[in-house]
């Protein structure tokens, strides 16, 4: 290993050269169970309020173009489609994370790389290598960054490190070269974002749906003017006045290296099983050992105790949430939610549960502790270790170091498709899940995008219906 640290343009040239030639067997099966994850849920996402705002924002811009809107089906130009499909892709907590970089990928380059791949008649074994470029640079760059410390400065990992991935993926389906690539990411180093002063305003918190938008159009319209030769700086991840120097304070600039036989950091992605906030996904595993699989009557517990790494507490407290994101957002809500109504009601975030008298109390039995071991696992691992204490004195307790979805702990692709069958029920039973799946497994050899794009629409997407506010 060298101590010079990978330059961008350097970091640049391993992204184009990532081909489809490249990616191994697995490599492309856990693209598959990534993309048919991300379908799902951005159909999901597509239906709730900040969804269908976008896709109304989506129309009055009347813009044309061959990308396609998951959940409508409108038509329109890559970068509106990347902002509309990544908010709903981000939408309901459900999207995939890489733990190192605090991020959600998936939800930010896919729609980058669909929505381009649209406009760009991209073959499907391009379009998969494409999304693992963009997968690599946006979570390596956010973990050489430090992303803890990143976002306990008040940044949102998605939305900052977002725009340099999206940018890699719609670059390589444009066909920039290096420099290419290198010169939108000093374009993007001009749009990145994201404040994380939605969490503590209950009601402030749709922005934060958009947090996953915003970058993937960031990085198409990046890519885009990196096409027509805009110029803009090179290095610009770690020149002096560049991201590096910008955002973080102690950057590790070796962690941008992949090391010599490692695998891609796909490998390296956390599938969402529950739809609330990453970092207590053990936590709601530990809550399932404690109480025998959710088997005992939340009546008959009398308190909770959580403990968590410090960066679980400080943001996630709120006791009286008022929005949807601000629960799935809340640890003493979630553990309320989890243990009243089970981990994968998804419906239990909604607003019409708020004020549920069973979430309520368990609310004010539940507890947060700072456990100092427990953030010797970070950034890789999330750990919660909780205590539950029943009305007859009775303790049980669990610790849960890797969350059910973690690399450690994968959803196969029979998995995905469980988990993808209560969301698609959620915006439309007549959704073909299966042909869905088939188009996903065809995917390395498909020739056309909208092939499966045209499968992710829901026929009653404008019929009326009654959507809970955020």
């Amino acid at each position: 290993m060298t101590d010079k640290p990978l330059s961008s343009l350097e970091l640049a040239e391993e992204m184009i050269a990532l081909d489809a030639d490249t990616l191994t067997a697995a490599d492309t099966a856990q693209l598959q169970r990534l993309i048919l994850d991300y379908g799902a849920v951005t159909l999901c996402g597509s239906t709730q309020p900040w969804g269908r705002k976008m896709r109304t924002w989506s129309q009055e811009q009347r813009a044309s173009g061959a990308a396609r809107l998951i959940g409508s089906g409108d038509l329109t130009n890559a970068a509106t489609a990347a902002l509309a499909n990544g908010t709903a892709a981000h939408g309901y907590e459900l999207d995939d994370t890489h733990e190192a970089s605090s991020s959600h990928p998936g939800a930010v380059v896919i729609s980058a790389a669909f929505a381009v791949a649209a406009e760009t008649n991209a073959q499907g074994r391009d379009i998969l290598a494409a999304i693992a470029a963009g997968y690599e640079a946006m979570t390596r760059i956010g973990r050489a960054a430090i992303s803890q410390e990143v976002t306990e400065r008040g940044f949102h990992a998605t939305c900052l490190f977002g725009p340099f991935g999206a940018a890699a993926a719609a670059a390589k389906l444009m066909g920039l070269d290096a420099s290419g690539l290198a010169r939108s990411w000093g374009l993007a180093l001009s749009m990145v974002s994201g404040s994380s002063q939605f969490a503590h305003e209950p009601q402030g918190t749709m922005v934060k749906r958009m947090h996953a938008g915003i970058p993937a159009m960031h990085g198409v319209i990046a890519a885009q003017l990196g096409k027509l030769e805009m110029s803009a700086p090179v290095n610009a991840l770690e020149g002096p006045l560049a991201f590096y120097h910008l955002y973080s304070a102690n950057p590790n600039l070796e962690l941008l290296r992949r090391k010599p036989g490692a695998p891609l950091e796909i490998h390296n992605i956390s599938f969402k099983p529950y739809s609330c906030c990453r970092k207590f996904h053990s936590m709601i595993d530990c809550l399932e050992i404690a109480t025998d699989k959710f088997s005992h009557d939340p009546a008959d517990i009398s308190k909770v105790d959580v403990y968590s790494p410090e960066n679980a507490i400080k943001k996630h407290a709120i006791r009286r949430p008022d929005s949807v994101m601000a629960a799935q957002y809340s640890m003493p809500y979630i553990t309320a939610a989890t243990l009243a109504y089970g981990p994968k009601n998804y419906g239990a975030f909604e607003s019409a549960y708020h004020q549920d008298p069973t979430i309520i109390s368990l609310i004010d039995k539940t507890e947060a502790h700072h456990d100092p071991k427990l953030d010797g696992y970070l950034p890789e691992r999330m750990a919660n270790r909780v205590v539950v204490t029943f009305a007859d004195g009775r303790q049980e307790s669990a610790e849960v170091i890797e969350a059910l979805g973690s690399p450690e702990r994968p959803l196969s692709f029979d998995g995905v498709l469980e988990k993808a069958m209560p969301l698609i029920d959620m915006v439309d039973s007549e959704i073909d899940l299966p042909a869905i799946a088939d188009a996903v497994r065809r995917l390395p050899d498909m020739t056309d995008i909208d092939d499966l794009m045209k499968l992710l629409v829901a026929a009653s997407y404008d019929a009326p219906t009654s959507v809970a506010a955020e």
